[in-house]
């Protein structure tokens, strides 16, 4: 490939990048708060979205990943579906510019009973908004199976 190739690549991959608002593009800035306890090998997690604004969320789609696999028959509430070994992805109702979206409680049942889980939750898709603020979107927590709450 050419530099002229090279040149019209990276500007393509520049505007498509997540967190860049093109021209009619709403901002907003999805926060999820929550926790999660690890007991026997089930794992609890649940957690509220926020919206910080300037402009609404119609809706959006989370993952939620998890450090051990889970096992392979799982309930998971209306809305998630599995997309991997460990990984589920959830749809979030609409969040309210400066407002809280609906709980979302998911109780999962990872293989092997591990003693500890990494938990990571993440925005992929935000309705149609831009979300120029992604620290606070995307969550880590290390829960252990000692039956305590750890929050995020």
């Amino acid at each position: 490939m050419g530099a002229r190739g090279f040149v019209a690549g990276t500007a393509a991959l520049a505007v498509a990048a997540p967190g860049v608002a093109r021209a009619g593009e709403a901002e907003a800035d999805l926060a999820y708060h929550g926790a999660a306890v690890l007991v026997g090998g089930w794992l609890d997690v649940r957690f509220v979205p926020r919206n910080h604004g300037p402009a609404a969320v119609p809706e959006a789609t989370v993952r939620l990943r998890w450090s051990a696999a889970l096992e392979d028959r799982q309930w998971l509430p209306g809305g998630c579906a599995r997309a991997g070994e460990r990984t589920v992805l959830c749809r979030i109702a609409a969040v309210p510019a400066q407002g809280l979206g609906e709980q979302l409680r998911l109780r999962v049942r990872l293989a092997g009973e591990p003693s500890e889980v990494l938990a990571e939750i993440d925005t992929v898709w935000g309705g149609g908004t831009v979300d120029p603020n992604r620290d606070n979107d995307r969550r880590r927590v290390l829960v252990l199976d000692t039956g305590d709450t750890y929050y995020f």
